[in-house]
C-alpha cells in the first residue's frame, strides 16, 4: 500500500479543526479519515513552530537548510582532501 500524502492547507485544516473548533481528535480522524496518531502529530507540530509547520520539501526548516549545507560543504571539503592526498603521492614519486 502506498502512503497517502496531505497538502499544507489540508494539514492546517485538520489541525484548526482540533485546536480551534474543539473536535476531539479521535472525532476529527475519524471524519478525515486519517490515523489518530497521524493527526496528534500534525497537531503537535503546528504547535512547537506554526510559521514552520509542514514544511513539505520546497520550504524546509532553518535547521534543515542549515544541515544542507553542511553537508555540501563536508562534501566539497572531503574531494579536496582526496585531491591533495593524490597530489601529495604524485609529488613523492616524482622526487625519487
Amino acid at each position: 500500500m502506498q502512503r497517502r500524502k496531505f497538502s499544507r492547507e489540508y494539514k492546517l485544516e485538520a489541525v484548526k479543526l482540533v485546536r480551534e473548533r474543539g473536535v476531539s481528535v479521535a472525532q476529527a480522524a475519524r471524519d478525515l479519515d486519517v490515523h489518530e496518531n497521524v493527526l496528534r502529530k500534525w497537531v503537535r507540530d503546528y504547535g512547537s513552530d506554526p510559521a514552520h509547520a509542514f514544511p513539505g520539501h520546497g520550504h524546509m526548516k532553518p535547521e534543515q537548510l542549515e544541515i544542507e549545507r553542511l553537508r555540501k560543504e563536508v562534501a566539497k571539503l572531503k574531494a579536496e582532501r582526496d585531491i591533495l592526498k593524490n597530489d601529495h603521492g604524485l609529488l613523492s614519486a616524482c622526487a625519487r
